[in-house]
């Protein structure tokens, strides 16, 4: 697969792909985050209010405006509204990339990160998406943190976690289900 054709995308591939791994990606870590700001923060800030199409140029720069758009604000910006204000952004440009099967040449860790907007979106028909989605034998691995996301948007229509960042009231079933776990 061609190489892509924005610097900041090209690098930004190579340190999540290739100099992080599973206990980054899901565990977070400061060195990620310090990471985030001082190479990626920048590029966030200036191209996130272009339109998913200026992205889309080719896979691999679709990919990373992806991840840019997806993953760099819920490491910047964790615990505070900003880490969810791309979301929308980062869900265009999944719906694109597999609307051009641009996905059928990334690997199994690309493939996984490109259906998190559909898992991070508190849209249902997106979580049932999402469940498709991960249903692939590939990255059935996902499935099970799928069909938990899918349970809290059925149920609530949104992710209580996210409440005091976004500042909303929250129920006493969802306080309850935050306590019992559901806080990704």
């Amino acid at each position: 697969m061609a190489a892509p054709q924005r610097n900041w995308a090209a690098s930004l591939l190579h340190f999540w792909f290739h100099k992080c791994g599973p206990s980054d990606w899901w565990g977070g870590s400061e060195r990620v985050s310090a990471h985030f700001q001082r190479h990626y923060e920048k590029w966030l800030l200036a191209l996130q209010n272009q339109p998913a199409s200026s992205f889309l140029d080719d896979p691999r720069t679709a990919l990373a405006a992806l991840l840019l758009f997806d993953q760099a604000p819920r490491n910047l910006y964790s615990g505070t509204a900003r880490a969810f204000a791309c979301d929308p952004l980062a869900l265009q440009l999944c719906y694109a990339i597999r609307s051009r099967q641009w996905d059928a040449d990334f690997t199994k860790a690309e493939r996984q990160f490109l259906g998190l907007p559909l898992m991070h979106s508190e849209n249902i028909a997106d979580q049932r998406e999402s469940l498709l989605y991960y249903s692939h034998p590939d990255l059935k691995s996902s499935l099970a943190f799928a069909r938990s996301h899918y349970a809290m948007i059925a149920r609530f229509g949104r992710y209580p976690h996210r409440n005091p960042a976004l500042g909303r009231t929250s129920t006493p079933a969802e306080i309850r289900a935050v306590e019992a776990g559901n806080s990704w």
